[in-house]
C-alpha cells in the first residue's frame, strides 16, 4: 500500500467517530496502527502519522480543566495571602482563609496526581534523578526535549511547590502575631511552639516567592525563547504535542469526559471535608 493510500485512510469518514477535535490526533494515530496490522505493506507509522498531524497544526489536549482551575485559583490565592499578610489587622483574616484554600488545593492537587487525567498524574511527570539530570545538561546546551505535560525539572518543581504550599498552609493554621490573630490550632501546641512555627511561616513563605520566581523566569524561557505555548496551553488545555517525547496514546489519552468530571468532583469534595476536619479539631 502506497503513501496516497495511507493518507486516504487517514482522511477515511470513521474518524467522525473520535471524542473531538481535542482528540483527533489520538484516533488518527490509532486508525494508522490499526491498518498496518492488518495490512503489512503499510509503510507510514505512528511518527509519520505524527508529523503529518503536526504540518496541519493540530493540537492535542493536555491539561484537563480540574488541572486549570487548580493552577489559577493557587495563583490567586497565594497572591491575595501575600497581600493581605502585608497589610495586617483586618485583613488577616482574608489572610487566614486565603490559606485554608491553599491548603484545600495542596489536598486536591495530591489526590488528583493519582485519579486525573494522564498528564495530571505524578507517575508521568516525576523522572529520575538520571532523566532530569540528563534533562538539565540538553537544556544548558538549548537542545532539550519538547514535553506535552511537564518535562522533568518542570516536574520536579511541581513537587517542591506543593511542598511549601503545604508547608504554608499547615504551618499557618499553628501560628499568631502576639496581637489579635492566632491559627485555629494554636491550643493544639502552645503559645511557645506557636511563636516558633510562626517564625518558620514568615521566612518559608519567602522561600515560596523565590521558587515561584524560578517558575515564571523557566516559563518566560519556554514561552519566548523556545516558542513553547505554555501560558496557552493552561489556558486551553491544548498544546502542539508532534514533538514532544512524552506523547500520550490513544488508550492513555481517551478518557469519558462525564467520567472526569464526576472524578474530580468527588476529589473536590474530599479536600473540602479533609480541610474542614482539620480546623475541627
Amino acid at each position: 500500500m502506497t503513501l496516497a493510500d495511507t493518507r486516504l485512510h487517514i482522511s477515511s469518514p470513521l474518524l467522525l467517530l473520535t471524542y473531538g477535535e481535542q482528540e483527533r490526533k489520538f484516533a488518527i494515530i490509532s486508525t494508522v496502527k490499526d491498518h498496518s496490522d492488518r495490512d503489512p505493506s503499510m509503510t507510514t507509522t505512528t511518527a509519520d502519522a505524527t508529523d503529518n498531524i503536526s504540518a496541519h497544526g493540530q493540537k492535542s489536549q493536555v491539561w484537563d480543566i480540574f488541572v486549570r482551575l487548580f493552577h489559577w485559583a493557587l495563583v490567586f490565592f497565594i497572591g491575595f495571602a501575600w497581600w493581605t499578610g502585608e497589610q495586617g489587622g483586618e485583613w488577616m483574616q482574608w489572610h487566614m482563609r486565603c490559606g485554608y484554600a491553599v491548603l484545600g488545593l495542596v489536598i486536591f492537587r495530591l489526590l488528583w496526581g493519582f485519579a486525573g487525567s494522564f498528564y495530571a498524574r505524578f507517575r508521568q511527570f516525576i523522572y529520575s534523578p538520571k532523566t532530569t539530570l540528563q534533562y538539565l545538561g540538553s537544556l544548558l546546551q538549548r537542545k532539550e526535549p519538547v514535553y506535552a505535560g511537564h518535562n522533568p525539572l518542570g516536574g520536579w518543581a511541581v513537587v517542591l511547590l506543593l511542598l511549601l504550599c503545604a508547608f504554608q498552609a499547615g504551618s499557618g493554621l499553628f501560628a499568631n502575631d502576639d496581637i489579635f490573630t492566632e491559627g485555629p490550632l494554636v491550643h493544639l501546641v502552645g503559645y511557645d511552639l506557636s511563636i516558633e512555627i510562626t517564625k518558620w511561616h514568615k521566612t518559608m513563605f519567602n522561600v515560596l516567592l523565590a521558587v515561584i520566581a524560578v517558575h515564571v523566569v523557566g516559563v518566560i524561557y519556554h514561552q519566548r525563547f523556545r516558542k513553547e505555548p505554555l501560558l496557552q496551553g493552561m489556558i486551553t488545555g491544548q498544546k502542539p504535542v508532534a514533538e514532544a517525547v512524552d506523547l500520550a496514546t490513544a488508550e492513555q489519552a481517551t478518557k469519558s469526559p462525564a467520567r472526569l468530571i464526576v472524578t474530580g468532583l468527588i476529589v473536590i469534595a474530599v479536600s473540602v471535608a479533609a480541610v474542614w476536619g482539620l480546623l475541627s479539631l
